[in-house]
């Protein structure tokens, strides 16, 4: 296709709109609007399918600004194709209530799929999200009907490829050969500190050969044809995923271009004046954005809606030949839970041996699988462990070779169509990519690992919960109670971190029916993440005849038993494997003639969220005398036990030994309990 000088002006147009932004914020990032401008226009005019109208349209192309630092260009270009996103929003960039935030943030800005700026993060993120395209395809697409049809594209910089998740993800990627996946690679050989010489030689194309991926240069980064023909190369490969290395200049035309100077800092204003001069834009009016630019930039709108249009109608061809398919797929988009979703989760009778919860959770999730197609995912090659493999929904993997052996026995089961996800020994790619599968949309993701890891995929538990995403983790082996693994594989204070976190449901049920009602709330809870903590020991499946019903986990806290008169003189709390330890240690005080209630506690945020009388019902105010009992470090705990009250934690590292043996050298015995229980009343 041949290029103009309108092209030329349309790049510019984004270019300048992006400095204007920076230098009226006195904020921001110009450098990678100067130089990644041509390869985003190319893109988002030539290649991406996407409705400004509509920007929920579901075959919708996904665009991931990976390197979200240079979000003045993503602006820009949404402001420029007709979303809704007015001039005024983009002269308020960076400021207090404006959709025009620092960095990308979803559900903020209208067009933004994902939040970005934690670098590497939106690389996993789209990775996740071309899975999600291909399973959807894969189980729903038809002879004559490839109704899920869309490609995941990502503009990433040097420091998205250095991070070490998008190395985890681009690995997966890879072996998964995600042909629908392209990369924008962003190489203007600076990063914000200095050249990449000091850090980064490796050859990037041949690094990512070694991946599996398919590769393509481009010399000049404006030069448009070579841009256009790189695309075209990408999209046509279907069996691998693509990079394309755009050879860039960071600051392009600036006085800074090329300096690190001009990654994080606006050009000020004698420079942008000169910048301005030197690529032949007026220098009058800020914020210039011409007619016959923004006239083509719109075309965006027709495109779209016709793209979109072609898509409904095939949508509904589709029903009328496939209708059952039709409205499961439907009911996934809207993120419904089915009819019945839940009507095979067991009850639990009561049982003093009991069963590990990572057990129980097992078994619930292999009762609704069948019934919940969405749900999707697996663990960092821990399902045998963290139980959470899916009987029977198959293996999501490319589909295997003419001749099996090449790939080994097991590639016989593989296919897109499967539910369960491996994701290889890659906590925080997992991360990465169930919040790409959630923010796709027509999932329920989850991804699984012990508790101890948790720490590797932090920040993507925390962007989760950021954006509001319906991610589910199970986290097992979730104490010291791990035994003979040791210090490395015990999990201390990585509760009271991950309560730490805004906008996250943290759920340590006590028992097996507990459990049950965990997964529950974690499947009906569509508006943020939840995170279950298993254990790997046997707990106490606590009589339900003798016990408050374990539906009361869905207030955070609840009386699971108290004193005949209501009126205790102390109260025991616990969460998760503690709650049979207290329950005996409350036996064993009542025979000595104390008034005790017991609370299971096992999610402080379900519980912060009741109005403060209902909180008061558990925990009367003026009962003072409390005890709390968690494996894990006590921080926090005070809140809830208050001035007299006191915690029985963990307040140093674990040690390797049985499982009974650690727990009895830490005081998690009941004659600790009551021990600690009686100096309360004491004092």
């Amino acid at each position: 296709m041949t290029f103009t000088t309108l092209d030329q002006q349309c790049i510019n147009t984004l270019r300048f709109l992006s400095v204007d932004m920076v230098q009226k914020a006195n904020s921001g990032h110009p450098g990678l609007p100067l130089g990644a401008a041509p390869m985003a226009y190319v893109l988002w005019t030539r290649w991406l399918r996407h409705n400004p109208r509509n920007p929920q349209w579901f075959n919708r192309d996904r665009f991931v600004l990976s390197a979200g630092h240079g979000s003045a260009l993503l602006y820009s270009l949404l402001h420029l194709c007709g979303y809704e996103l007015s001039l005024d929003d983009i002269r308020q960039f960076r400021q207090w209530g404006s959709k025009t935030p620092g960095h990308p943030e979803r559900g903020h800005t209208p067009g933004v799929e994902t939040t970005t700026g934690p670098l590497g993060q939106g690389f996993g993120n789209a990775v996740g999200m071309a899975i999600a395209e291909a399973q959807l395809a894969a189980r729903y697409n038809r002879p004559d009907h490839a109704l899920i049809d869309h490609h995941t594209w990502a503009l990433v910089g040097d420091g998205d490829l250095m991070e070490g998740v998008a190395s985890e993800a681009a690995s997966l990627a890879g072996h998964l050969k995600l042909g629908k996946f392209t990369c924008l690679y962003d190489d203007n050989h600076v990063t914000l500190a200095a050249g990449t010489d000091i850090s980064f030689s490796e050859n990037r194309a041949q690094r990512f050969e070694a991946y599996g991926w398919h590769t393509v240069s481009v010399a000049d980064g404006n030069d448009l044809d070579a841009l256009d023909a790189a695309l075209a190369e990408a999209r046509a490969e279907t069996a691998r995923p693509s990079l394309i290395l755009v050879r860039t200049h960071i600051g392009y035309g600036s006085p800074g271009q090329d300096s690190f100077k001009v990654h994080g800092s606006p050009l000020g204003l004698d420079n942008v004046r000169k910048t301005k001069q030197t690529l032949g834009w007026p220098t009058e009016p800020e914020f210039l954005i011409p007619e016959a630019a923004l006239a083509h930039f719109r075309a965006a709108l027709e495109r779209g809606a016709q793209a979109e249009a072609a898509w409904n109608a095939s949508l509904d061809a589709y029903a009328r030949t496939f209708p059952d398919l039709a409205d499961e797929l439907q009911g996934r988009l809207r993120a419904e839970l089915p009819p019945g979703w839940d009507a095979d989760i067991p009850v639990f009778g009561a049982n003093d041996k009991g069963l590990a919860t990572r057990e129980a959770s097992g078994k619930v999730m292999n009762a609704i699988a069948p019934r919940l197609p969405a749900l999707t995912g697996g663990s960092a090659d821990l399902d045998p462990s963290t139980k959470t493999a899916l009987k029977g929904q198959g293996d999501f993997n490319p589909p295997p070779l003419k001749n099996a052996d090449e790939q080994g026995a097991d590639s016989a089961g593989w296919s897109y169509a499967g539910r369960n996800l491996h994701f290889g020994v890659r906590e925080h790619a997992m991360g990465a990519m169930v919040n790409g599968l959630a923010a796709h949309g027509g999932f329920i993701p989850y991804g699984s690992t012990f508790l101890i890891f948790s720490d590797y995929m932090r920040p993507s538990i925390r962007l989760a919960a950021l954006m509001g995403l319906h991610v589910v983790h199970v986290f097992t082996h979730d104490s010291i109670a791990v035994g003979e693994d040791g210090p490395t594989h015990q999990p201390v204070e990585q509760l009271a971190s991950l309560r730490a976190i805004p906008n996250l449901v943290v759920i340590r049920p006590g028992d097996a029916n507990e459990t049950g009602v965990a997964w529950r709330v974690a499947l009906e809870t569509r508006d943020r993440p939840v995170l279950l903590v298993l254990t790997r020991q046997a707990l106490p499946t606590l009589d339900r005849s003798r016990y408050a019903a374990a539906d009361g986990l869905r207030r955070g806290a609840y009386v699971l038993c108290d004193t005949p008169n209501g009126k205790p003189e102390l109260i025991l709390l616990a969460s998760g494997s503690e709650v049979s330890l207290i329950v005996a240690a409350a036996e064993r005080l009542q025979q000595q003639g104390v008034a005790v209630r017991c609370v299971s506690m096992p999610s402080w945020e379900l519980f912060e969220a009741l109005p403060q009388a209902e909180r008061d019902a558990v925990l009367p105010p003026a009962i003072t005398a409390r005890l709390a009992v968690e494996s894990g470090v006590s921080q926090g705990w005070e809140r809830y036990v208050g001035a007299r009250g006191k915690t029985l934690g963990v307040e140093r590292f674990g040690a390797s030994a049985p499982a009974a043996v650690v727990l009895r050298e830490y005081g998690f015995t009941v004659d600790n309990v009551c021990a600690r229980a009686r100096e309360l009343l004491a004092g």
